[in-house]
């Protein structure tokens, strides 16, 4: 299977309510590296790569989210990255 990778940008009511920390439970159950983090307009980023099944899998998990949150929209960006330089999944700051 082929290896792909997405830039996410994930919006709702996703800071404040332990979203980056589902991600990254998410992340690691699937496989999946790269990064995810807070952004200044109350969005977060997600740059997820892996297995195109567990990328496509993860995504789904993305629109549900931890208890608390509510996601609107998840719109797929053009990454200025690869994903290869990844060996786990980091929460940024």
């Amino acid at each position: 299977m082929a290896r792909v990778a997405k830039l996410l940008k994930i919006t709702g009511r996703v800071q404040g309510v332990g979203y980056r920390y589902f991600t990254r439970k998410n992340a690691d159950s699937l496989g999946i590296t790269g990064w995810v983090r807070n952004m200044p307009d109350g969005s977060v980023a997600a740059f997820i790569c892996g297995e195109e099944y567990n990328v496509d899998t993860m995504e789904e998990r993305l629109w549900i989210g931890p208890r608390g949150a509510f996601v609107t929209e998840i719109v797929e960006l053009q990454p200025d990255e690869t994903g290869s330089q990844y060996s786990d999944f980091t929460v940024l700051r």
